[in-house]
């Protein structure tokens, strides 16, 4: 091959090699963070106390929740039916569309199981004193916000809004967020879930939503990643004196039998 080949294929590797030499990088701490972390801290597991049990004795059925809310919507459709627990009080938590086949988002009505009357969702106080029935320990309130949107890198995003985000004085700076209209809490967010999600977006190159694995910009760069293994495998080829040794010799083997 030319020497104009050779410098050709160096100076296509080279600059390949700092592009994704970059990413690789960021792959590669990503990697060990989530290798070397326990999940159970990650999702803070270990700050959540289990739900308590409840007891089934004097509910009323669930028939007197759903007749009233077919009253309102004559076409309804239940998409789910839970018993949960509020601050002690069991409540049927219902989801449901205003009409079979609906597209539009589930609508949640919750309504006290002992006497099936409808009630309205999670008051500010009600969330708080949710929140730190859940949370292990005892830690001070730092702060409280009332969530009607997320953007697609918020630490809540694509869970059942409006939310309470109630953040804890504790080392692992965690907020509990609470559903209003679920009347549960639903996600635990700490300090190494944070860094977690940082690391993870950098691992899948998903800068718009953070959880798309299969975006354009991580097939390219997979793509040029191949490309420069090829690469450098052929400037291997083409440098190594053994490989020149090999060349030499077929090419005085052809000129001779020519």
């Amino acid at each position: 091959m030319k020497r104009n080949g050779h410098f050709r294929i160096r100076k296509l590797h080279r600059y390949l090699g700092l592009l994704l030499g970059i990413q690789f990088l960021m792959w590669t701490a990503g990697g060990l963070y989530f290798s070397w972390s326990d999940m159970d801290e990650i999702h803070g597991d270990y700050q959540r106390k289990p739900a308590p049990a409840l007891s089934t004795e004097a509910l009323t059925g669930p028939g007197v929740v759903i007749d009233q809310l077919r009253h309102q919507y004559p076409q309804l459709a239940i998409s789910s039916l839970q018993l949960i627990d509020v601050l002690g009080v069991p409540v049927y938590q219902v989801a449901f569309q205003e009409k079979a086949g609906d597209a539009s988002p589930k609508s949640v009505q919750l309504a006290d199981a002992r006497t099936g009357k409808l009630r309205p969702p999670l008051s500010q106080n009600e969330a708080l004193a949710l929140a730190q029935s859940r949370f292990v320990g005892t830690a001070e309130v730092a702060s409280i916000h009332y969530l009607t949107t997320t953007d697609a890198h918020h630490e809540y995003r694509e869970n059942p809004l409006p939310a309470y985000a109630i953040r804890f004085r504790h080392p692992s700076r965690t907020t509990v967020y609470v559903a209003a209209e679920w009347g549960t809490v639903q996600k635990f967010r700490n300090e190494k879930w944070r860094i977690f999600d940082f690391l993870w977006m950098l691992h899948t190159m998903d800068y718009s939503t953070r959880d798309h694995f299969g975006n354009l910009l991580l097939r390219l760069f997979s793509l040029l990643g191949l490309v420069t293994i090829l690469s450098g495998f052929v400037l291997f080829y083409v440098s190594s004196p053994s490989a020149r040794k090999i060349r030499r010799r077929s090419s005085q083997l052809s000129g001779r039998s020519s």
